[in-house]
């Protein structure tokens, strides 16, 4: 089949290597000969596939079929479609495409011994979809990327474990170029690639709590090595193929890091504006088809790309629980907290800080209780065991940033209903994280930072019913912080100096401020450093940090030498309908047994980018026994 001359890319392609200096072929690309038929889209499929025999898959007027090399038919689901893309499992094929008479994306999948199965379709959308394409995440949750004209995108959840959902989820809109009909996803790097027609082509994150932001693979010329147009593309680890349909050319990409260089553009000759394209890579190269206006053919691509060293996916854990979202838009939700009420822990209390307006009281399932509108409070802790008089309650304090106040609450101790108590005074400017410490002799103190690197240490104690503080101790960071969080067991404090470390130093009132770098920014931590959660367990304590700069909760032991015990990051529950968390703020983390799933305790998560459906801001929960099981704790 593969007897037409080889292109190369003119004058060859020297790539110096570090050590030997030896120089690597150019690619080499060797034109086949034309396959029968004419369809519109078509992908290859695995040489390992679910069905042996089988080569690839098309779609067309002719409908959906599976096809042999030498165009036998082996499936065929009737109909008319547009568009294509599909991932392969062991026992059958999932595929994405649009239903050209109904005008609307869906879902099939494709069993050897089952045949074809109940198409699973998307909403009618007020777009004409131009093109679609696949991605499946490190957890197997399968996603399908809709892109209409002038720059409409969504993205949705379709199928879970390889197996289709019920009902579609939608999981975002996505803002792309106008002109962008072709799209491709690398599964094992979360990259989307979109084209621009007459700009260039795209990456964009593709991962669900991934933010709304691109980079450049190519660009039109003078700009970059595109001579045309862009159109279809297929996406290796480590590389990009890419047509330009009217340059009649195959752009070759390799990643560099985040960015891609461009390697070499291959004439292909005898083309008439090729613009889909399919790559099966084996032991001997790249196997590739080319879809054009005259139908399809097949290549061969001899290119030195090595595979590339993906780093192993850290354990995605599914959020349990969702709270309602705080009543403020935009960047609002910032830190909670964890009330354990004693007498009945099953009706327990998450409060979180909204701030923008005030501190909000929640259930364990995540309805809110209670608004308090006290203004903008931005980091919460609570205690519990605070003498107001004749009475004993419990006590919340948050950051209020309105008046660079301590905003300190009641809590009734059996019914965890929350109430203003009033502020103390501080002389910060700029107010902004804040934990609690219990010391030996019962006393509760706040630690409250200002965003200048300032901390202040506050005993509380109350006069006549109001609550007061005497200020006990003052230390600073060289660099902004915010999380901090205390070990009353072990009189402790542990603090986060956002774009440096976590230190710890001696919770006591009358120790030295001596800090002691507890595990700095680097690996497996990105700045941002947010908020830090102290886990007493029964046999080792944890401090679970935000990771803000790439979405990871890392976990250490909260003592010498501060052993690293992982990282993870909180996913989607396909089956309950909650995304993912990202962009976290405060956390907070209790060891108290709060009944059902909650046994051994919980991780509260401030969610920055609310998702699935969008809108505000909200706060995730999963089970301490999730984390436990996924870095092996003890």
């Amino acid at each position: 089949m593969f007897n037409a001359r080889p292109f190369t890319f003119a004058g060859g392609l020297l790539l110096a290597l570090a050590v030997s200096q030896a120089v690597a072929a150019a690619p080499v690309l060797t034109l086949g000969e034309r396959l029968p038929g004419s369809v519109e889209n078509a992908r290859l499929l695995s040489a390992d596939g679910f069905w042996p025999g089988a080569d690839r898959l098309v779609a067309g007027k002719q409908g959906l079929q599976l096809l042999k090399a030498d165009g036998q038919v082996l499936s065929q689901l009737d109909g008319r479609f547009k568009g294509l893309d599909l991932r392969s499992d062991p026992d059958a094929l999932l595929v994405a495409t649009v239903d050209t008479k109904r005008q609307q994306a869906l879902l099939v999948q494709l069993h050897k011994d089952k045949g074809w199965s109940t198409p699973l379709y998307l909403p009618k959308r007020d777009f004409p979809v131009e093109g679609l394409c696949l991605y499946r995440d490190s957890a197997r949750n399968s996603f399908v990327f809709l892109m209409g004209a002038e720059g409409v995108g969504e993205q949705w959840l379709v199928a879970t474990s390889g197996q289709p959902l019920s009902e579609a989820r939608r999981v975002r809109g996505l803002s792309l170029p106008p002109l962008s009909e072709h799209c491709q996803v690398e599964d094992a790097g979360d990259s989307l690639f979109v084209n621009e027609e007459n700009v260039g082509f795209w990456r964009y994150g593709a991962a669900a709590e991934a933010p709304l932001q691109r980079r450049p693979v190519d660009l039109r010329a003078p700009f970059g090595s595109i001579a045309k147009r862009t159109a279809g593309m297929a996406a290796v680890p480590g590389g990009l193929l890419a047509l330009d349909p009217l340059g009649a050319s195959l752009h070759l990409y390799r990643q560099a890091g985040t960015t891609w260089k461009a390697e070499a553009s291959l004439p292909l000759a005898g083309f008439k504006e090729p613009e889909q394209l399919s790559v099966r890579r084996d032991a001997k190269g790249l196997d590739l088809l080319i879809v054009d206006e005259e139908g399809q053919r097949r290549a061969r691509l001899d290119w030195d790309l090595p595979v590339a060293k993906v780093a192993a996916p850290v354990p995605v854990l599914p959020a349990q629980v969702q709270t309602d979202p705080v009543p403020s838009f935009g960047d609002a939700a910032d830190d909670p907290a964890i009330w354990v009420n004693a007498a009945n822990p099953q009706q327990s209390r998450i409060i979180g800080t909204d701030k923008k307006g005030g501190l909000l009281v929640y259930d364990l399932a995540g309805k809110q209780l209670q608004d308090l509108r006290v203004g903008r409070v931005n980091n919460v802790d609570v205690r519990n065991g605070f003498t107001l008089g004749e009475r004993t309650v419990d006590l919340a304090v948050a950051s209020n940033r309105d008046h660079n106040s301590l905003q300190v609450f009641a809590i009734e101790p059996q019914t965890g209903e929350v109430s203003p108590l009033g502020e103390v005074a501080t002389p910060l400017e700029e107010i902004y994280g804040l934990c609690l410490f219990k010391d030996a002799k019962g006393a509760i103190h706040t630690i409250v930072n200002d965003k200048n690197g300032s901390f202040l240490q506050y005993r509380l104690g109350a006069v006549q019913g109001q609550v007061q503080g005497e200020l006990v101790r003052r230390f600073a960071t060289a660099t902004q912080p915010e999380g901090c969080v205390a070990d009353d067991r072990g009189q402790r404090l542990f603090i986060g100096e956002e774009d440096k470390a976590v230190w710890t130093l001696d919770a006591r009132a009358d120790a030295p401020t001596t800090l002691e770098q507890v595990i700095a920014v680097g690996e497996p931590i990105k700045a941002d450093i947010e908020g830090l959660a102290f886990y007493q367990g029964k046999q080792r304590d944890y401090l679970v940090i935000s990771s803000q700069g790439n979405d990871r909760y890392v976990v250490v032991e909260a003592k010498p030498p501060y052993r690293l015990r992982g990282a993870f990051a909180i996913g989607l529950n396909a089956e309950r309908g909650i995304d993912g968390a990202s962009q976290t703020d405060g956390l907070e983390a209790s060891s108290a047994n709060l009944g059902g799933p909650w046994s051994q305790g919980l991780l509260v998560v401030q969610d920055g980018r609310k998702r699935m459906p969008e809108g505000r801001q909200n706060f995730k929960v999963i089970a301490w026994s999730q984390v436990a099981e996924a870095l092996q704790l003890d």
